[in-house]
């Protein structure tokens, strides 16, 4: 089956979650869930988090970014890019189509954009 990373804010938690147990619920194998983190506090902790998220990029067949992001998940999408990961953009306001707050990078052929509801996300991967 196939293995996925989820990259997002902690603000996005919840759903992080809820799209990750959707997932696993269906066969497919999560690479890393750092959502059982605790936020790091000290420079050892960025660089142990920092190593497995890394590897869970390079272990996964694609990768899920949800919007709003932060720097650590534009950073884990700049590694699936360079890895050639397919990778599943999510915004749930239609943002990354927004010519002010969107990025080149969201727009490369190897980034499926996926707008409206987390259902809807979730139909797509789980179709492909």
């Amino acid at each position: 089956m196939k293995k996925f990373y989820v990259a997002s804010s902690f603000n996005n938690i919840d759903t992080v979650r809820y799209v990750s147990n959707y997932l696993k619920n269906r066969g497919f194998i999560q690479t890393y869930d750092w959502t059982k983190n605790q936020r790091a506090s000290t420079l050892d902790d960025l660089k142990v988090i920092g190593s497995q998220e890394k590897n869970a990029v390079k272990e996964a067949d694609f990768i899920i970014v949800l919007l709003p992001a932060g720097k650590g998940s534009h950073i884990e999408l700049g590694l699936a890019l360079g890895l050639g990961k397919k990778i599943y953009l999510y915004s749930p306001n239609g943002d990354i189509d927004n010519f002010e707050t969107t990025t080149t990078f969201y727009h490369l052929p190897e980034v499926e954009k996926c707008l409206g509801s987390i259902e809807d996300l979730i139909e797509k991967v789980t179709a492909t």
